[in-house]
């Protein structure tokens, strides 16, 4: 079945435009990533969100970060049980293939998934219960976060859950033998950012003092 149509005209003029510009001011720049590999010191794990903007958060240029994005910026559990696993499979190729020395779990504010996974776990949301629910399904991981956060006050609690989402993906994150292996030999470490998109914050993730501002 043939429903590939062509691309809108504005990207065909933004291709266009980048390639006459950045690519022709960096071209040996590109040719040595292509021929080279990739080499990136870190992998970044954030949301799908189109107002999370990795690379002009970090000013990283090409070839920096290996960059994975799912909604709300989670990490299942493991969980090798032989079906399709994205994120899963996105961790183990950044440790194992690319031995990154840092993975980054950045999770942003005004968050569409996590406020779903509250107004699920609210029981406001009967939509995302249903088995049918990719997003629902997909934020059940996020549930042990809720657990921790569903007695704050009515407006604290869907931030809270935001930056849960960031230590839930962590905690999971060091249930992949892999990466446990990696952070206790020091060849890896875990680090947690919230990011307030109108405000152009970003918080740290401290095991002694929470989050706390960069």
């Amino acid at each position: 079945m043939d429903v590939a149509r062509p691309l809108p005209a504005y990207l065909v003029q933004r291709f266009h435009g980048w390639r006459a510009t950045t690519y022709q001011d960096n071209k040996a720049w590109f040719r040595r990533l292509a021929e080279s590999g990739q080499h990136p010191r870190a992998m970044v794990i954030s949301c799908c969100d189109s107002r999370v903007h990795v690379t002009s958060i970090f000013g990283a240029d090409e070839g920096e970060f290996f960059i994975h994005r799912n909604v709300a910026n989670l990490v299942p559990p493991y969980s090798p049980d032989g079906t399709y696993h994205g994120t899963s499979a996105a961790v183990e190729y950044a440790v194992t293939s690319l031995g990154v020395a840092h993975i980054v779990v950045l999770g942003h504010s005004n968050c569409g998934g996590v406020k779903g996974c509250h107004d699920m776990c609210m029981g406001h949301a009967p939509a995302l219960e249903e088995k049918t629910s990719f997003v629902g399904r997909w934020m059940d991981i996020l549930r042990p976060g809720f657990e921790r956060v569903k007695d704050l006050p009515d407006a604290d609690r869907p931030r809270a859950l935001e930056k849960e989402a960031v230590l839930v993906s962590l905690e999971n994150l060091m249930s992949f033998p892999f990466v446990r292996d990696a952070v206790q030999g020091e060849c890896l470490t875990l680090h947690g950012l919230w990011n307030d998109t109108g405000a152009g914050s970003l918080e740290h993730y401290d095991p002694l003092r929470g989050f706390v501002p960069v």
